[in-house]
């Protein structure tokens, strides 16, 4: 496991700032490996990430927050330090299609997806066989009628027992109401089978069969109140003809949503993701 420092910023962009903290890096013996940074002029912010091997850092990174305060506030800085010999502690939702989670799952054995997942949640037992065969608890809390208030505190009660970072809905079937939103703010991660703005909502590729496009796609992104309105993160597509029928759609869909939620979570565990306004900037 790699022993390196993350620091993600955001802020109103002005002259000084990558020398201000580069300067601060270099005095504290901090070797650089990766740096890159973006610009918005429309909006007058700059974003950056820097990972720096932490073996030989000055100070404990426990401190950084009282050593960096200075910088920090000087440029009006909103920021986080990550680390990734801690990596995060996922908690996969899924209802009866099993292929996003069958896949994640494959990613995390074979080493792809640097993670913890410590359990599996779904609202209906047929993914169960997965989880078994991967070694995972699995825990079957179905969402009643009238009752998703009660169904969701169960749900938070177990992320919260399991120390949860970050939720991931693998095709899970259910809207979040905005009390579990704010429990995870930008930290869960939704595939949706469209190329959103296009064809929110349920069943997507049937009013795209039926609307006869030639193009269909798919969305990850994190999950607000608004739904499937969330910042995107990754998104893909494919060409369709008039030969395909539904199947061909549903099919060719299943492909590009493992690969979009993949990709998504993966920049999500390297910390490679910024949130600002309704966009993310995602880093190389």
């Amino acid at each position: 496991m790699k022993n390196t420092a993350i620091l993600l910023i955001d802020c109103p962009d002005r002259k000084g700032l990558v020398a201000a903290i580069g300067e601060f890096l270099y005095k504290h013996n901090a070797n650089i490996l990766h740096a890159d940074q973006h610009q918005d002029p429309a909006n007058n912010v700059f974003l950056m990430r820097v990972e720096w091997d932490a073996t030989d850092f000055a100070f404990d990174l426990a401190d950084f927050p009282r050593e960096f305060e200075g910088i920090a506030s000087r440029y009006n800085m909103r920021w986080r330090l990550e680390r990734s010999d801690r990596p995060h502690r996922l908690a996969v939702f899924v209802s009866k299609y099993d292929h996003c989670l069958v896949d994640l799952l494959y990613r995390h054995q074979s080493g792809e997806l640097p993670c913890e997942i410590p359990l599996i949640v779904a609202n209906h037992p047929d993914a169960e066989k997965w989880a078994a065969f991967y070694g995972i608890p699995f825990h079957v809390l179905p969402i009643e009628p009238g009752k998703k208030a009660e169904g969701e505190a169960k749900q938070l009660a177990l992320l919260k027992q399991h120390n949860i970072d970050l939720v991931i809905l693998a095709r899970y079937m259910q809207v979040v109401s905005p009390t579990f939103v704010a429990a995870y703010p930008h930290r869960i991660i939704n595939v949706h089978h469209s190329f959103l703005p296009a064809f929110i909502g349920a069943k997507p590729y049937h009013r795209a069969f039926d609307r006869g496009v030639k193009l269909i796609g798919a969305t990850s992104h994190y999950v607000t109140d608004d739904l499937d309105e969330g910042p995107i993160i990754e998104q893909d597509v494919v060409r369709v003809s008039h030969r395909d029928a539904l199947d061909d759609l549903l099919e060719k869909g299943r492909d590009m949503e493992k690969a979009v939620l993949s990709r998504a979570v993966r920049w999500h565990l390297d910390h490679r993701i910024l949130v600002y306004g309704h966009k993310t900037v995602v880093f190389d």
